[in-house]
């Protein structure tokens, strides 16, 4: 079951790899990142919406609004406008590197609210994917903020965003086994959309900025979100959240074909790193799934 849990991720991830391509490509066509940011949240809020009524799964409990607030507001509205800020202010080679911390943050929080174990195999993958992300990131972008602009300002907001993006996987498995996704979704993105809105300025689309933006919203965010939270089903957090650092690597490749980008040595040493993090927790999770199942014949 847990392989089948990784496929899944793994698809997530190969989705979300295409957010960069795709927005590149409406940023071309003269439309702002927090534009692009506020469309792909309502569009996709469109096919999730869609599918929440065909499903019949639009209600969620009072009890639970504040919690859907709480997630709107961090994974959509502080998620993507630190993101923003951390890129602006401190370069796009550092925020990748804070955005990703996420897996220790996930690793932390799991421990402290799902009391999930921290085993040696966990540990020394999140050292290698962390180690990993580094090398990717500063295989290309704005280097010499690492060492000359980096703000307090700038490492507190990617920081924030790499906070904002673990919370994926806690809300994940709060709201596991009670909403589906397209349930969730449905509430979280008008609401975190609105909270975008003060910080932009449409723009006019051409039929191809359009055409990105649709698909940014259905492949990179409804499908993704989707396929990933029926990962979460079978996987802990921890180990979810290593296997979608895949993420970089995946638009790196996708990137190296569609706009003829390319690494340093260090971007596939960190691609390589983050692939041997990814094979020692599938390693750990099918080691422990044997072990569990000798016990059980055992009794």
């Amino acid at each position: 079951m847990k392989l089948k849990g990784y496929a899944f991720i793994i698809i997530a991830a190969m989705l979300w790899g295409l957010i960069g391509p795709l927005g590149k490509l409406a940023f071309q066509e003269g439309i702002s990142p927090l534009e692009v940011a506020f469309w792909r949240a309502m569009l996709a809020w469109g096919f999730f919406g869609v599918h929440a009524a065909i499903t019949r799964q639009t209600r969620v409990q009072k009890k639970d609004f504040p919690a859907v607030f709480v997630f709107a507001v961090t994974g959509v509205t502080l998620f993507y406008g630190s993101y923003q800020l951390a890129v602006s202010k401190g370069g796009a080679a550092i925020a990748a590197v804070l955005l990703y911390t996420a897996p220790a943050w996930v690793a932390v929080m799991s421990r402290l609210f799902f009391k999930e174990p921290m085993t040696p195999a966990k540990l020394t993958a999140l050292a290698l994917t962390l180690a990993g992300v580094t090398g990717v990131s500063l295989s290309g972008g704005s280097l010499n903020a690492i060492g000359e602009n980096l703000s307090l300002f700038a490492l507190l907001a990617g920081l924030l965003s790499g906070f904002c993006y673990a919370l994926y996987y806690i809300f994940g498995k709060h709201f596991e086994g009670r909403y589906t996704s397209p349930n969730i979704f449905l509430y979280i993105l008008p609401i975190g959309a609105a909270g975008l809105c003060p910080w932009i300025t449409f723009a006019h689309k051409t039929g191809t900025a359009w055409l990105a933006l649709i698909l940014l919203a259905f492949l990179s965010t409804y499908a993704a979100y989707y396929i990933y939270y029926v990962g979460l089903r079978y996987l802990e957090a921890t180990r979810a959240a290593v296997t979608a650092t895949l993420e970089p690597v995946i638009a790196g490749i996708i990137a190296y074909f569609w706009w003829g980008e390319y690494f340093t040595f260090a971007g596939y040493v960190g691609s390589a790193l983050i692939l041997m993090s990814v094979v020692m927790m599938i390693w750990d999770g099918t080691r422990q799934g044997s072990g569990e199942k000798n016990d059980k014949n055992e009794k």
